[in-house]
């Protein structure tokens, strides 16, 4: 499955984007869908993940501002991201794989990164 990344930024901080992640190929199928984010001089670490059921997981940084959503007719995942502070800014990248390995963060399909910075 080939994953493309949307939505990347400069936003204030407070303010919002919505990212997201549109699948060609094949549909995601039953794979978890998660999101990534790299900022400079750090590891990347997963943001948040849906599964083909819905089911979410968040991490702490970002629970009760970012939201993840899945459209499976469309193939699509985004990833709402609210109340943006200046430690959110990275890379972002989505990717696919069964859940286990997408919280592992091991997933083996990845789209490209896109940038979202926000500036204090």
């Amino acid at each position: 499955v080939q994953l493309q990344a949307f939505g990347g930024g400069l936003v204030q901080a407070g303010g919002s984007l919505r990212l997201s992640c549109a699948a060609s190929g094949r549909s995601f199928g039953n794979y978890a869908v998660g999101w990534y984010r790299q900022a400079p001089g750090k590891q990347r670490e997963l943001v948040a993940a849906i599964t083909l059921g819905g089911t979410t997981n968040y991490a702490d940084s970002v629970k009760g501002r970012f939201t993840i959503s899945r459209d499976n007719a469309k193939n699509t995942v985004d990833l709402q991201m609210n109340s943006l502070k200046s430690e959110d800014t990275g890379v972002y990248y989505c990717a696919a794989d069964y859940r286990f390995k997408v919280l592992a963060g091991t997933p083996a399909y990845w789209g490209q990164g896109t940038q979202v910075t926000v500036s204090s």
